[in-house]
């Protein structure tokens, strides 16, 4: 049997059992308490969306150009999200790849939701998608999946540094985390292929915002 602990996150004091994590911190000149701030900034970041659904509200003071990197996330998420819901509502999908596309429209829908409540009336509006049939198929499905996965984490390491305001670049490292997460999640249902590996290279290479729509507009899918 499984151990049921196993499926709760860890405390810091769990995983610190001899204290050697605390001890590095401190000689570093972080408190404990800090640490633990750290960890919990940590753990909302990369294992859940806490930060941006609830802490994300952008006012006058947010830099123009984070409000412009946020719509183009909002773009991506507008693309991510309709090719998913397209993929679940057409039916041709079973098993784990069935299952994939239903969580995964899921945390898509959530995340055009949240990137929507923050920007407010300066949200992008939704274009219009053609997806060309490539959510007809579980081959065609997948290998597409697989592509808008890996751009959408190129996309947001790409503009990570680029973020002025701290509430911004938590949140969008909330995405990007879980963006990854898909994409591991994908490969490892195609297998086999030229990319079998969750977690093919030790690093993950950025693209730029142009390089990103360049890729975008040459598959057609938008249509407006």
């Amino acid at each position: 049997m499984p151990d049921p602990a196993l499926h709760e996150f860890a405390t810091l004091e769990e995983v610190d059992r001899d204290g050697a994590v605390r001890e590095a911190a401190e000689a570093a000149g972080d408190t404990r308490a800090g640490l633990l701030r750290k960890g919990g900034l940590i753990a909302a970041a990369g294992l859940g969306l806490g930060a941006l659904p609830a802490g994300l509200a952008l006012g006058q003071s947010t830099p123009k150009s984070d409000v412009k990197i946020l719509n183009y996330a909002l773009t991506l998420e507008y693309l991510e999200a309709a090719f998913y819901a397209e993929a679940v509502s057409k039916g041709k999908l079973h098993g784990i790849t069935a299952r994939f596309a239903q969580v995964v429209a899921g945390h898509e829908a959530a995340h055009v939701g949240a990137l929507q409540k923050a920007l407010g009336s300066a949200a992008t509006k939704k274009p219009a998608f053609d997806f060309k049939g490539t959510t007809g198929s579980e081959k065609t499905f997948l290998k597409t999946a697989k592509t808008l996965e890996d751009t959408g984490v190129s996309a947001y390491q790409g503009q990570g540094p680029k973020i002025k305001s701290d509430q911004v670049l938590a949140s969008a490292g909330a995405i990007l985390a879980v963006e990854a997460r898909h994409a591991a999640w994908v490969r490892d249902i195609i297998g086999g292929g030229k990319d079998p590996l969750p977690a093919p290279a030790s690093f993950s290479t950025p693209k730029s915002m142009s390089q990103v729509l360049a890729a975008v507009k040459a598959t057609g899918f938008i249509k407006s």
